[in-house]
């Protein structure tokens, strides 16, 4: 019996001194790490606050627009930057807002670029589909609004709506539209595409008057058949439309213009009847009466 317990004994003291080796190594192995994770993390730090991670000039910012490369003037005056700043105070979600912010500008996506220090930025630009009109003297309004109640319907409107009036403009006010309302001054569009072609399609009057029902009209027009090359908001009772088969009047704009754009579609034989002089105007305010008028001899 006295052999087994000092057997037993033993035993327990080599089990005992292995695991307080063991133990060692964890602590040993812990410190390690630690050390190593706040070496890394200090290099870090240190490598971040050196002077190379500065933005100090334009030409180190990087904007595309698809696969065309913006210039530095360009990125400008789309950016009000002040510069030299340190390259991680920068915030790139708030430089995506405020390009975005830019009447141009749909969609806009910020990076920083470590090497070489700067930012990359790509943009998904507006694409205009109309070239717009505006009379002297009134408002341009941004089509992105409500339409408002008939009884201060033009004030309203305005107070809603963002505004762009050029004082001392002795023609009409042109800009650009895109398929969704938002209207694009033509002096932004031109800075983004020097070289970019305007739309054949021209609309004229006041936005305030259209933005109601601008999306359902335009994409009604676009998949027409008959080519638009205008359309007439002036008379808020009477929407006009110049096209291949003369001028078509579509009266108060409504919840049918899909349906009158539609039947001036099944109207494509007129030329092959009436002379282009001998057309007047077309009729359809009551798509279920559509009319020709013709001009009086």
């Amino acid at each position: 019996m006295a052999g087994i317990v000092s057997v037993s004994r033993k035993n327990l003291a080599q089990r005992r001194k292995k695991l307080r080796r063991q133990q060692q190594r964890k602590i040993i192995h812990i410190i390690w790490r630690t050390l190593a994770a706040s070496g890394l993390a200090g290099g870090l730090l240190w490598v971040t606050l050196q002077p190379m991670w500065v933005l100090k000039k334009p030409a180190q910012i990087v904007m595309k627009s698809g696969n065309q490369l913006l210039s530095e003037q360009a990125i400008q005056s789309l950016l009000a930057l002040s510069y030299p700043q340190s390259l991680w105070r920068i915030e790139p979600s708030a430089i995506a807002e405020t390009l975005e912010a830019q009447p141009a500008i749909a969609q806009a996506t910020v990076s920083r670029r470590l090497f070489p220090p700067g930012l990359m930025i790509e943009i998904q630009e507006r694409l205009p589909v109309a070239v717009i009109h505006t009379l002297p003297k009134q408002s341009t309004t941004s089509c992105n609004t409500q339409p408002q109640s008939s009884a201060n319907s033009g004030k309203q409107a305005t107070s809603s709506c963002l505004q762009n009036t050029p004082a001392g403009s002795k023609q009409d006010d042109v800009s650009l539209l895109d398929a969704s309302g938002a209207l694009i001054p033509l002096a932004k569009y031109t800075a983004l595409n020097p070289t970019g072609k305007l739309p054949t399609l021209k609309v004229l009057g006041s936005p305030e008057k259209y933005c109601p029902y601008w999306t359902e009209l335009y994409q009604a027009v676009s998949q027409s058949s008959v080519k638009v090359m205008e359309i007439d908001c002036q008379d808020p009772t009477n929407l006009i439309l110049k096209t291949e088969l003369g001028n078509v009047h579509l009266g108060v704009p409504n919840a049918q213009l899909p349906e009158k754009i539609q039947l001036l579609v099944q109207m494509r034989h007129l030329p092959a009847k009436f002379k282009p002089k001998q057309l007047a105007y077309i009729d359809i305010k009551n798509p279920d009466r559509p009319l020709v008028q013709m001009n009086q001899k």
